[in-house]
């Protein structure tokens, strides 16, 4: 379940930079209800993406945003509260690690969900029914 945040240079703190996944696997796995469960964690990866802050626009025009998208399988975060709840948990992570004066307003959140059998891991299509059982243990 893949995390992409993408960022202007200067606005997540050097600390940030190194944090800001850790810190948004485990609100996702907390808003999931997973929290406890290594094999969930262990199926959350991302990248940071650092650009030059002429690079990042938001409404047509060059603004400081942070973006954070989130994909996984459409049996995660299955309800409206939950993505509510990892959205207001992921807001206040970036808010956390950011610079003074980064406006939360310039914080976009994106969650995207893969149908059924069309996420995997080393080359193996996982459905849903999969990911459950593997969640189960």
């Amino acid at each position: 379940m893949p995390i992409t945040v993408t960022a202007p240079r200067g606005v997540l703190t050097p600390a940030g930079e190194r944090e800001i996944l850790p810190q948004l696997t485990a609100a996702l796995a907390e808003a999931g209800g997973l929290a406890a469960n290594p094999a969930f964690t262990a199926m959350v990866g991302g990248t940071v993406h650092i650009l030059a802050p002429e690079h990042i626009y938001a409404g047509g025009v060059n603004r400081p945003v942070v973006m954070v998208e989130l994909k996984l399988p459409d049996i995660g975060l299955p309800t409206i509260e939950a993505r509510a709840e990892f959205i207001y948990a992921a807001t206040d992570i970036v808010e956390r690690l950011t610079v003074d004066g980064h406006d939360s307003n310039d914080t976009w959140i994106n969650i995207l969900n893969a149908r059924d059998g069309a996420w995997g891991i080393g080359g193996n299509a996982l459905s849903n029914a999969d990911i459950a059982a593997a969640l189960a243990g």
